[in-house]
């Protein structure tokens, strides 16, 4: 019996990322989705097994790779990417059946590393007893290095990050019991979820509502506090508007064209990071094979991707720098409190949004 599967726009909404790679949203996501609505509909195929048979397909490809002649080249790039197709279709069948587990999750990533490096010897091993060239050994460790550099890369930037989210949080908890502030959002998950915003124009009528609310609180808080008194009923507590955390203020600050390029992007589920691991991968094991040029393509990809992660490290440098003008005004606003006064936190990566 044929599980009841939704529609697939409806699979779409639920399987794909709202960004992701745009090798993977241009050239697997078209192929993938419709085959993830069948699989799960008409099988019982879990994801763990389809990331074994992703990684069977990827060893495929190496075996392909290691015999060096150009034919066997663009045959072990066809497999190589229906690979790649199938290590997508595992997340994708989990998120719509509900069949996820940590262990899928930590398979997926160990068989990942896998492939790539039985891929990447294979290739390399092969295009050299070929060609005897002493640069594809050096290659083949150039492939593994930067796989591994980009994946400790980002797992230490998540990591960073989520601390600083935590510790944000927790002084919006401390902030929120004491004044009965409304919740936290940062600015980031607002921009993925509405690529459209104006990110200038929205702070900037966010802090004048704030400034506006503020000073209407205070013009009707003496006489409706006094007619409370007078009928012996207690003050109601006054709710804020939510705070809005930009970690990445300085960043955007300094390149504004970063803005429209990034919702534009958005807008098609691309992330910015155009030449990720994926990329990278695709260009080595796919590109480089098709054309025959492994040594230009390895190079030219490995270039981008240190380009690309070393914009990342940046980014977070500038990203650290907002995080702590964001505590100062933390700091200040509880020294504030304490004296009796109110302010505003404008300017300081906080703003007070509805």
């Amino acid at each position: 019996m044929p599980r009841d599967i939704p529609p697939l726009r409806e699979v779409r909404r639920i399987t794909q990322k709202k960004r992701d790679a745009w090798w993977t949203v241009l050239l697997v996501d078209p192929v993938a989705t419709p085959l993830v609505r069948l699989t799960a509909r008409w099988t019982r195929i879990t994801p763990n097994q389809i990331t074994w048979g992703a990684l069977l397909l990827g060893l495929v490809s190496a075996a392909c790779f290691a015999m060096g002649d150009w034919r066997w080249l663009i045959l072990g790039a066809v497999v190589y990417h229906l690979s790649f197709i199938l290590d997508c279709m595992d997340g994708k069948v989990a998120r719509l059946t509900g069949q996820g587990s940590v262990f899928g999750a930590w398979l997926d990533y160990i068989f990942d590393r896998i492939r790539v490096m039985a891929c990447a010897v294979a290739l390399m091993a092969g295009q050299y007893h070929r060609t005897g060239e002493l640069i594809y050994v050096w290659l083949a460790v150039v492939v593994v290095f930067l796989d591994g550099l980009r994946y400790i890369n980002s797992l230490e930037i998540f990591k960073t990050r989520h601390t600083m989210r935590k510790q944000i949080k927790s002084r919006m908890r401390a902030a929120r019991r004491a004044e009965n502030a409304a919740g936290i959002a940062f600015m980031e998950d607002l921009l993925r979820a509405n690529p459209e915003a104006d990110i200038e124009q929205d702070l900037r009528t966010a802090s004048q509502d704030a400034r506006d609310e503020e000073a209407l609180e205070e013009q009707e808080a003496v006489p409706a506090d006094e007619a409370r008194e007078e009928a012996g009923e207690e003050a109601p507590v006054k709710r804020r508007k939510a705070q809005v955390v930009d970690l990445h203020q300085e960043f955007r600050s300094r390149f504004p064209i970063y803005l429209r390029f990034r919702s534009f992007l958005l807008r098609h589920r691309i992330r910015t990071h155009l030449v990720s691991g994926i990329e990278f991968q695709m260009a080595v094991f796919i590109v480089g094979p098709l054309v025959d040029q492994v040594i230009g393509a390895t190079v030219v990809a490995g270039a981008l991707l240190l380009v690309f992660e070393l914009a990342i490290i940046y980014k977070l440098l500038l990203s650290t720098r907002d995080f702590g003008r964001t505590l100062a005004s933390f700091e200040e606003s509880e020294q504030r409190r304490e004296s009796g006064e109110n302010g505003g936190s404008e300017g300081n990566g906080l703003s007070a949004v509805a």
